[in-house]
């Protein structure tokens, strides 16, 4: 298995917004490049790029998105929606003295940097996501798309919308259920075709109820997840999961950007084992008019949801190619 990634030469920063603070650690100097992570994560999960940009000449900073890590965890939910992480997003690339970036995301990472360059392209000069597709704002609200979804099941958004619920789930063993959770999403771990979907809980059951008991995928040592348990042990899960329970707030947030594209140059890296390239095919179908700024897209084959931890060398390949090709 991989050993945790060196850190000693990245340095930790925190800086004010919206929500108090934004813990946020950089390495190296030149363009930013602003990476945001997913849920349920912190910087930690851009351990891999952060040495690979800096040596490729960049100023690579990893935040912790508000409600994990160091930042501030406001207690409000609506304090979650988007409209506020965008200007997170913004007071970081101000707090670090400048005016650009480049901004990518991961999982809810990449909805986040999505929404940033579509509500402030004056700041976010181009986008990569990786694993979650963009989607235009529009359709139905989303909690009624959700509802549907499982038919006699719930969908695991569904089950995350009621404060507290998931909650009583996690935290009593929150590394265990991060070791089930991240297996569940990797190629080398999750459950077979055939196996009940960990994406849906039963009426009245858990979600770790469908996780894979046994081995770390390979991408996760112990002493990796190590230090993710401690960030969520000490923080707790309700500020994680207020993302989740914004969408609806969102939704409406954003009416006046319904089916808008994203036109500044655009990346994105899906993996061919992901539910959430495979469940959004149509959307990557769509990308000649959602982003018709995209340089390039990749699908990797066999890998999973944690594509920048699965996959670190190829995506760091993918990642700096796609940067050196920017205009400046």
């Amino acid at each position: 298995m991989s050993q945790p990634a060196p850190v000693a030469d990245i340095t930790h920063r925190l800086v004010s917004s919206s929500a108090g603070r934004i813990h946020l650690v950089e390495q190296g100097s030149g363009p930013l490049v602003l990476l945001v992570h997913g849920f349920p994560e912190f910087w930690y999960s851009w351990r891999h790029q952060l040495p690979v940009l800096a040596a490729a000449g960049y100023r690579a900073v990893a935040v912790d998105v508000r409600g994990y890590g160091r930042s501030s965890e406001p207690e409000s939910v609506a304090a979650y929606r988007m409209l506020e992480l965008v200007e997170d997003n913004v007071a970081v690339v101000h707090a670090l003295g400048e005016r650009t970036a480049v901004i990518v995301g991961h999982d809810w990472g990449a909805t986040i940097a999505a929404g940033s360059a579509l509500v402030r392209p004056d700041v976010f000069r181009a986008v990569g996501l990786l694993s979650v597709p963009y989607l235009p704002r529009g359709g139905p609200r989303p909690s009624e798309v959700f509802a549907q979804m499982g038919g006699e099941e719930e969908f695991y958004v569904s089950y995350f919308q009621e404060p507290g619920r998931a909650e009583a789930e996690i935290e009593p063993d929150v590394r265990g259920w991060l070791a089930g959770f991240y297996a569940a999403l990797s190629a080398d771990t999750m459950p077979p075709a055939d196996a009940p979907d960990p994406h849906f809980v039963s009426r009245g059951g858990r979600l770790h109820d469908r996780f894979p008991a046994g081995r770390l995928p390979a991408w996760l040592s112990e002493d990796d997840l190590d230090v993710y348990a401690a960030e969520f042990e000490r923080t707790g899960m309700s500020g994680a999961l207020g993302r989740y329970r914004n969408m609806d707030r969102d939704w409406e947030d954003l009416a006046d950007f319904d089916g808008s594209p994203i036109t500044q140059p655009s990346l994105f890296i899906g993996g061919t084992a992901d539910a959430s390239t495979t469940w959004m095919a149509d959307a990557i179908e769509a990308y000649p008019a959602t982003l018709p700024g995209l340089v390039s897209s990749h699908i990797l084959d066999g890998c999973g949801h944690w594509i920048q931890q699965e996959r670190q060398k190829e995506v760091n390949e993918i990642l700096t190619g796609w940067l050196a090709s920017l205009p400046t």
